[in-house]
């Protein structure tokens, strides 16, 4: 069994990509590489950066992706400090957990949807909800499309204040995730919004210590280089790609930028930490029925979007 942990290790604000872009299939050998790049922290508990580097320049603190850097880790965008409160919304069938009180919200997902139609279409950022504003590690993910394709999807580690942690992790995801281009106002139709709050930490017995659908997991590692290395997969992932533990297990080392041949040898030396998360997905048509005294002959407009927080 796991050893509890409540909250997850005191590090660096940390950026994670928190899945993969392709369905790769995968076998037990390890032999397949999924992803190319990594960044790990020097002088951290995640070593040094491989590729980029950008540090806040007000905190020295780095804010890296297991795949790529986002920006630094001031806000994007200013918000409005004036406090209001969303329309509550039931719960999309399938999104979460309804057996236990829940902090994760659909207005959570709308708040989202928010911040990101304001960036793009150039209004000042809406005005601070009142959903609770208790520090979680988070991730924003956005995907497209019937078949649902990953669009963008960046998180944090570190425990952060609800309201500027979506904020800021919101145009992240959105606009910083290196893997794809930045979202545009003409995709907004077609994107759905998820937002993952982890929680349930645990040190992991081994690299088994884990359940697929069940657990997302993050795994330290020293590469061939000798050099400290992490990568992380939300709880959905391995279930969604179809894959077992040793498959999600060698995914996430070759995510991690591990080249060398992964023996069951090697895997007994990483370090696991899995976790839980609460998670909601709205579409943009659920926001938009949403937000229906919103909106003036079928378009959002400035003024009128301040309305559901008064």
């Amino acid at each position: 069994m796991g050893k509890r942990r409540c909250v997850p290790p005191l590090e660096p604000k940390l950026a994670a990509g928190c899945c993969g872009v392709k369905k790769p299939k995968l076998s037990g050998s390890g032999t397949h590489t999924h992803g190319n790049q990594s960044t790990t922290v020097p002088g951290s508990s995640s070593g040094p950066l491989q590729n980029h580097q950008h540090v806040d320049g007000s905190s020295g603190r780095e804010n890296v992706s297991d795949l790529t850097l986002g920006p630094g880790n001031s806000p994007i965008t200013r918000m409005n400090p004036t406090s209001g409160a969303l329309s509550p919304l039931p719960r999309p069938n399938g999104t979460a957990n309804t057996t236990k009180n829940l902090v994760v919200t659909a207005e959570m997902c709308c708040y989202c949807f928010d911040v990101l139609y304001c960036h793009l279409y150039g209004f000042p950022q809406p005005r601070l909800p009142r959903f609770t504003n208790d520090p979680y590690p988070l991730f924003v993910t956005w995907k497209t499309g019937r078949d649902k394709r990953l669009r963008g999807c960046i998180g944090t580690f570190s425990a952060m204040n609800l309201h500027s942690g979506l904020r800021e992790y919101t145009l992240t995801s959105a606009l910083k995730d290196s893997r794809f281009p930045p979202l545009t106002r003409e995709e907004l139709p077609k994107l759905s919004c998820s937002v993952s709050l982890l929680t349930n930490f645990e040190d992991a017995s081994d690299y088994l210590d884990w359940e697929v659908g069940v657990h997302g997991i993050r795994i330290e590692f020293i590469n061939e280089k000798g050099v400290k290395r992490t990568a992380t997969y939300l709880p959905e992932v391995a279930k969604e790609q179809d894959w077992d533990q040793i498959q999600t297990i060698d995914s996430l080392l070759r995510k991690g930028g591990f080249k060398a041949p992964i023996t069951s040898e090697f895997r007994k030396t990483i370090k696991l930490t899995r976790y839980r998360s609460e998670k909601v997905t709205i579409s943009y048509a659920e926001y938009v029925a949403s937000r229906q005294h919103c909106l003036q002959n079928g378009t959002l407009h400035a003024p009128p979007l301040y309305n559901h927080y008064s």
